[in-house]
């Protein structure tokens, strides 16, 4: 997958632990940690807005994307 989850840096650079955003956003810590790990298939925008405004950052600075042309020959196509 060639988007990867940098929310550990972000959390790193603003010396908060995982369970202190958790509760500031509202959700459990087990859906931090699998976000955090990448496991999970999506995010609803208003989790990810969340985020964004208590660590004061932007989505792009907790998602990181590396090319992989094989993405571009996939034949399972997910909806937006």
């Amino acid at each position: 997958m060639p988007i990867r989850v940098t929310l550990d840096a972000m959390l790193a650079k603003r010396g908060m632990t995982a369970r202190d955003l958790a509760a500031q956003v509202g959700i459990s810590e087990t859906q931090l940690s699998l976000f955090r790990s990448g496991k999970v298939k999506g995010i609803r925008f208003r989790t990810l807005a969340k985020l964004c405004a208590v660590l004061q950052c932007t989505p792009g600075d907790l998602l990181d994307y590396a090319s992989d042309p094989a993405d571009l020959t996939a034949t399972d196509e997910e909806p937006l």
